[in-house]
């Protein structure tokens, strides 16, 4: 009786303060590393996941979005030394004005773009692509001051070619960026850009 009366209760209470100070420093933990974080990334990470929440839904309206996250990320990646990556932006820059464009196309005929499928062809051609791309530009890169030149192309290869499948509306583009973003997310840790990790994680 003694022990039902005193020692639980008192060895419950016990583990519920520690859970709390254990929350709490968490809290204060995670509060502080907030602090730390730049603004423009904030910016960038949401818009960034808007676009691509949008293009799930097959929105329009995830190009406006995809804009202003790959303009941040110019200076971003420029500051951290990814230049294949920093390049990559310019090239999202483009195609995002491309696809807005592709998507609002005859949209008085049909509400939205038809989804199709990816052909041999274009499996063989794009990874030909990926292949010269990560060969040439990290053979370049590497006589930069640049991080990671060849693991930075080879992302940027496959990203350039998702991309293109992506405002083509070819479906297959979501395996590429699954792959792809699961390689971005070591990169981005190896680089401390912890917010933009957690995004292509989400990715």
């Amino acid at each position: 009786m003694y022990c039902f009366y005193y020692i639980i209760p008192k060895t419950v209470h016990y583990y519920m303060q520690l859970l709390y100070l254990m929350q709490m420093d968490l809290l204060s933990s995670i509060g502080e590393w907030w602090q730390l974080q730049s603004i423009t990334e904030v910016i960038a990470v949401i818009t960034g996941l808007a676009c691509v929440y949008l293009a799930a839904k097959n929105n329009i309206w995830n190009w406006p979005f995809a804009i202003i996250s790959v303009s941040i990320y110019i200076v971003i990646f420029y500051e951290a030394r990814l230049f294949a990556d920093m390049c990559l932006q310019f090239y999202f820059l483009a195609m995002n004005i491309y696809g807005w464009h592709y998507w609002s196309r005859n949209r008085s005929n049909e509400s939205k773009t038809p989804v199709s499928l990816i052909s041999k062809r274009e499996i063989l051609l794009s990874a030909a692509a990926i292949l010269a791309v990560t060969l040439l530009l990290g053979s370049v890169l590497k006589y930069t001051t640049a991080s990671l030149p060849y693991i930075d192309s080879f992302c940027a290869a496959c990203s350039i070619v998702a991309q293109v499948f992506l405002a083509r509306k070819v479906l297959e583009n979501w395996l590429i960026w699954v792959f792809v973003d699961a390689v971005y997310v070591g990169v981005y840790v190896y680089k401390d850009l912890y917010l933009t990790a957690i995004m292509y994680a989400i990715y």
